[in-house]
C-alpha cells in the first residue's frame, strides 16, 4: 500500500466522526465521575477531554478545577484529589488525608464515584438507541422478499448451501433480515442454518472453524443476494464506449455472448477483461442488442446496478417514541450480549484474536467515508456500550478495578492500602498499555498486508 494509493478525503471524514464520536462518549463518562465526585464534596482538581502530556490545546480553571482539552485523543480524565489515578501523584498521597479528598469518603460513595462512568455511558446508549429507533425506525429485506433466493460464495458452499437456497432461520430462529445472516450467526454462536430448496425446508450444520473463517473474510465469500443486473445511472465519467451505450432500464443478459443472469455470473465473466473491449448483450425493452464497452483497470463498465433492496422492496417500519422505548432498550442490551459473545469466542478459541482485535484505527475505519448521521449515531451507541462494558471489568487502573476494591472494603471493612493501590495501578496501566500497543501493532499489520 502507497501514501497516493489512500483516499485521504474518506479518512479525513471517518477522522473527524472518531474525534466527534470519542469526544461525546469520554466527556459523558467523566462526567459521571464528575458529577458524583461534586456531590459527595469531593475536590475536582481537572476535568480532560483527552490528555495532556506537556500541553493542553485549551485551559482554564473555574473555582477549584481546570477545565481543559488535551491534544492526544485515547480519553480523557477528571483527577479527583486524594484518587489514586493515572496521574500517579504519590506526593500528594504522602500528606495527611483531607475531608474533600477521595481517600476520605466513605467506601460506598467510592464506589458510587467509580461506576457513575460506566452508569453514564449506559444511559447514552440506551437513549441514542431509543432515539435512532424512534427518528430513523427499521429497515429489513426479509427472506420471503427474495425472487432468485442466495448466492452461495465458497463459504457457503462450504457449508452445503447452493445457488437458489433462501436461508429461513439460524438455530430454528427465524430470519428477519438477510443482510445481517453472516453477522446473526457470529453474534448467535449458531450451530444450525434452516434453508428453502425446491421448496423443501433443509437443516445445514455449521461446522466447528466455520464461524473464525467468516470472521476472518469479514463476512465476505459467503452469501449475497441474486438479483438481475439492470442499470440504473451510467457514470460518464468512468466509462468509455465503443459501440451504442448503456441506458437506465437496461438489463445485461450476458457478456462475449456468455449468458448473465445475475449480478454474481456478470462480475465473474468481466473480471479478465481489464483495460479491454467487451461486447455487453443488453435486453432493452423487448429488443436485444450488443453495446460494446472499454473497461477501465478494474475491469469495471460504469454504472450504478438497480441493487436488491430496490428490486425486492425493503421493509421500512416506524415507531412512535412509547414504542421505541422497548424497542431501543432491546437494541441496548442485545448489542451488549452480542459482544460479550464476541468475547467468550475469542477467549475460546473459535475467533482468532489477531483478526479481531484492533485499535483506534479499526473503529474509524468502521465509520462512513461520507457523514452520516444515522451510521454515526449507530456506532456512538454501540461503542458507548463496549467502554461501559470494557471499563467495568476488574482490572486495576480501570473502573472496574477500583470498584472492585471498593466493595472488598464494604465487605471485609479493611481498606487496602495506599501503597497496594498504588503497585495495582501500576499493573493495571501496564496490562492496558500493552493490549493497546498489541492492537495498535495489529492495525498497522493489517494496513500494510
Amino acid at each position: 500500500m502507497t501514501l497516493l494509493a489512500i483516499d485521504w478525503a474518506s479518512v479525513g471524514v471517518k477522522t473527524l466522526q472518531l474525534i466527534l464520536s470519542l469526544s461525546i462518549l469520554v466527556a459523558i463518562h467523566e462526567f459521571g465521575h464528575y458529577i458524583t465526585a461534586r456531590w459527595f464534596k469531593c475536590r475536582v482538581e481537572k476535568f480532560y477531554l483527552f490528555f495532556d502530556p506537556w500541553f493542553s490545546i485549551w485551559k482554564k480553571k473555574i473555582g477549584e478545577t481546570i477545565y481543559g482539552i488535551g491534544w492526544v485523543p485515547l480519553g480523557g480524565y477528571v483527577k479527583i484529589s486524594g484518587m489514586i489515578d493515572e496521574s500517579m501523584d504519590k506526593e500528594q498521597m504522602k500528606q495527611p488525608p483531607q475531608p474533600y479528598e477521595f481517600r476520605s469518603k466513605p467506601a460506598w460513595q467510592r464506589l458510587i464515584i467509580m461506576v457513575a462512568g460506566v452508569i453514564m455511558n449506559i444511559l447514552l446508549a440506551l437513549f441514542l438507541f431509543i432515539m435512532i429507533t424512534y427518528k430513523w425506525g427499521d429497515d429489513y429485506l426479509p427472506p420471503q422478499n427474495l425472487k432468485y433466493g442466495l448466492y452461495a460464495d465458497s463459504l457457503g458452499r462450504k457449508i452445503g448451501l447452493q445457488n437458489g437456497d433462501n436461508i429461513v432461520s439460524i438455530d430454528k430462529v427465524p430470519v428477519k433480515n438477510i443482510l445481517t445472516v453472516g453477522a446473526d450467526i457470529i453474534t448467535s454462536n449458531a450451530k444450525t442454518i434452516q434453508v428453502i430448496r425446491n421448496g423443501q425446508t433443509i437443516d445445514l450444520s455449521i461446522p466447528d472453524g466455520f464461524i473464525n473463517d467468516l470472521n476472518h473474510t469479514k463476512l465476505t465469500r459467503f452469501i449475497d443476494v441474486q438479483y438481475p443486473v439492470i442499470v440504473d445511472s451510467v457514470l460518464k465519467s468512468d466509462v468509455h464506449f465503443v459501440e451504442d451505450s448503456l441506458r437506465k432500464d437496461d438489463r445485461v443478459i450476458g457478456i462475449n455472448d456468455q449468458p448473465v443472469r445475475f449480478f454474481q455470473q456478470f462480475d465473474s465473466l468481466k473480471k479478465p477483461f481489464a483495460d479491454k473491449v467487451v461486447a455487453i448483450n443488453v435486453l432493452r425493452g423487448n429488443d436485444t442488442l450488443i453495446v460494446k464497452a472499454k473497461l477501465n483497470d478494474k475491469a469495471q463498465v460504469g454504472f450504478w446496478q438497480v441493487f436488491p433492496d430496490k428490486l425486492f422492496g425493503t421493509i421500512h417500519k416506524t415507531y412512535s417514541f412509547a414504542e421505541s422505548i422497548p424497542v431501543g432498550i432491546g437494541k441496548c442490551w442485545t448489542t451488549l450480549g452480542k459482544y460479550i459473545t464476541g468475547l467468550q469466542q475469542i477467549f475460546s478459541g473459535k475467533v482468532k484474536a489477531s483478526e479481531s482485535v484492533g485499535s483506534l484505527i479499526s473503529i474509524g475505519n468502521a465509520f462512513s467515508a461520507t457523514w452520516d448521521w444515522q451510521h454515526f449515531w449507530v456506532l456512538t451507541a454501540i461503542f458507548s456500550v463496549i467502554l461501559a462494558f470494557m471499563n467495568i471489568l476488574p482490572i486495576p487502573a480501570l473502573d472496574g478495578g477500583h470498584a472492585l476494591f471498593c466493595i472488598y472494603e464494604i465487605i471485609t471493612g479493611r481498606k487496602p492500602t495506599d501503597k497496594f493501590m498504588e503497585y495495582a495501578q501500576m499493573v493495571g496501566m501496564i496490562i492496558l498499555l500493552g493490549l493497546m500497543a498489541y492492537a495498535l501493532g495489529l492495525d498497522i499489520f493489517r494496513l500494510f498486508k
